[in-house]
């Protein structure tokens, strides 16, 4: 274990050396339970599809939920998967902020590697267009806690002239993204507050490709990690200048997704080797510091670690659980128009949803508190 990771774990007095879980790795496909379930579970089944598939209206009005595919995996098997909308196993679905959790995933890579660190100043690696923004580490962006001021509006309020991440994505920053986000002036110090800010994880995106790209190249996503999982139906937009955009634009079908899940419930090994580092999904998954601190726009559901949402209470600030009807300790990737990867550790249990949900209408907890339901006494 290198100095950098001993120190880390020593800091959250964790055990040490953890063996690689002994579940079954989908190195191909997943194991297939559907008929079993199907039996087993007719009335849940039902009841999930009558939430998650029963548009409402015409189509062209985006009311209600509005679900274009949804695979459940149990103990390692498909036990549910149904598409809708014209999609289906085959085609690739925009995954929105799904990515920053992929990013966050590659953050850990290469710190086993020493290409980075938490602690190092984003100037290490990429040339800030604010020098006062060379005060914002690694860990800073992990935790959304860069200080940028930094606007996440989206159609629903925002337009170019307001909304940072929508200037980020379709305006003047799309050719050089980084440039873009560290021009913005900070509101707080590092490291003090916390803010959703897709900004921070583009910001990652870029660190990481300076980090890597020169021992890897320029396909280092694929290299380290989406190869690894045989994610062949994932590909991830690059900004004007060639660099991976880590908060937005990673499309995937919705069973390659599903093994991005597998990877974080099985303790970050696959097929018996461990492409995350060891206690890496444990640190993702703990509430961040700077959430307990300030918060700028946080609902109750909003709980967060490094770069994924936790069903999980803030000690000191919120008691209740974001998902009640969820275990305790679950954690999800989630995505801007209803995209997630939920993950139950306490289940085995991963639940992929891709949607194009418009109004406000969908809500997680229901949802996995009926994907539950399904696998209820299933072996």
């Amino acid at each position: 274990m290198s100095p950098l990771f001993l120190a880390t774990a020593l800091a959250f007095a964790l055990p040490a050396r953890a063996e690689c879980p002994s579940r079954p790795t989908p190195t191909e496909d997943w194991p297939d339970g559907r008929a079993e379930a199907a039996a087993a579970k007719p009335a849940q089944i039902q009841a999930l599809e009558d939430y998650a598939f029963k548009l409402e209206g015409e189509d062209k009005e985006r009311k209600g939920v509005r679900t274009d595919g949804v695979v459940i995996i149990h103990k390692g098997r498909v036990v549910y998967e149904r598409y809708g909308r014209g999609f289906d196993a085959s085609k690739r679905h925009l995954s929105w902020s799904v990515s920053k959790s992929f990013t966050s995933a590659l953050v850990g890579i290469a710190m086993e590697r020493t290409a980075l660190s938490l602690d190092d100043s984003i100037c290490k690696h990429v040339k800030a267009k604010r020098q006062d923004n060379c005060a914002i580490t690694v860990r800073n962006l992990m935790e959304f806690a860069s200080g940028l001021d930094w606007r996440e509006d989206y159609e629903d309020g925002g337009s170019y002239q307001t909304s940072s991440v929508l200037a980020m994505l379709y305006g003047q920053g799309r050719q050089d993204m980084v440039s873009f986000i560290t021009a913005h002036e900070r509101s707080d110090e590092p490291g003090t507050s916390w803010r959703y800010s897709s900004g921070d994880a583009t910001l990652l995106s870029g660190v990481l490709d300076a980090a890597l790209r020169p021992s890897v190249g320029k396909d280092w996503p694929w290299v380290l990690l989406l190869d690894k999982l045989g994610m062949k139906s994932a590909t991830w937009e690059r900004d004007g200048k060639g660099v991976v955009v880590g908060s937005s634009y990673l499309l995937a079908t919705p069973r390659d997704l599903a093994k991005f899940g597998f990877l974080y419930l099985n303790d970050g090994c696959w097929a018996g080797e461990r492409v995350l580092p060891e206690n890496w999904v444990t640190w993702s998954t703990q509430v961040s510091e700077p959430i307990k601190r300030k918060s700028y726009e946080r609902g109750t559901d909003d709980v967060q670690g490094w770069q994924w949402w936790l069903n999980r209470p803030i000690p000191g600030v919120q008691a209740e659980l974001p998902w009640p009807s969820v275990p305790e300790g679950a954690f999800a990737a989630r995505g801007h128009w209803g995209q997630s990867i939920s993950i139950i550790p306490s289940k085995e249990l991963i639940v992929v949803r891709t949607a194009d949900d418009r109004d406000g209408s969908f809500s997680l907890d229901t949802f996995l508190k009926l994907a539950l339901a399904v696998v209820e006494e299933l072996p």
